[in-house]
């Protein structure tokens, strides 16, 4: 299932790579999402700056999924930022894995803009790899996702 999502800050591509490669306003992100448990991190590799968040969330899913997850979900997100180009666009290679579970969602996210406004973009492919079941569930998960990165961003939009 595709998803595909934009938001707009009130920022330079330069300002929202340094939110997003901030590492404790990801963990400050995790906190005020209610994660139970998270770990955050940003390190350099290879021209990279890699963004790696695991963290543990109740379960905001139908029954029918919790009845294969449990009341909680240990998700994680890994962001690979490569460098920004003449413009200051930049890209990243987006995995989302749910441990223990045949989900997960890959794709790309770009920040870009001009001047003070900047879009980032998030477009991936969810894939729950359940026989007869998959399909229904991959709208959920989609869900789950985009609430999270719209939480995000809204808490991002006050921190810059």
């Amino acid at each position: 299932m595709k998803l595909t999502e934009k938001f707009e800050y009130p920022a330079s591509p330069e300002q929202v790579f340094g939110l997003v490669s901030d590492q404790g306003f990801r963990e400050r992100s995790c906190e005020r999402q209610g994660a139970r448990d998270y770990s955050v991190t940003v390190e350099e590799q290879g021209g990279a700056t890699v963004v790696t968040i695991v963290r543990t969330m109740e379960s905001d899913m139908p029954d029918f999924i919790k009845k294969l997850t449990g009341d909680s979900v240990t998700v994680t997100q890994v962001e690979k930022w490569g460098p920004a180009d003449a413009a200051g666009t930049r890209t990243a290679e987006v995995s989302v894995d749910i441990h223990g579970q045949p989900a997960r969602m890959l794709g790309t996210s770009t920040i870009a803009g001009s001047g003070n406004v900047s879009t980032m973009s998030v477009d991936g492919d969810v894939k729950v790899s359940l026989p007869l079941i998959g399909r229904r569930i991959e709208p959920e998960v989609a869900k789950a996702i985009t609430a999270s990165l719209r939480d995000e961003v809204e808490y991002g939009k006050t921190q810059i």
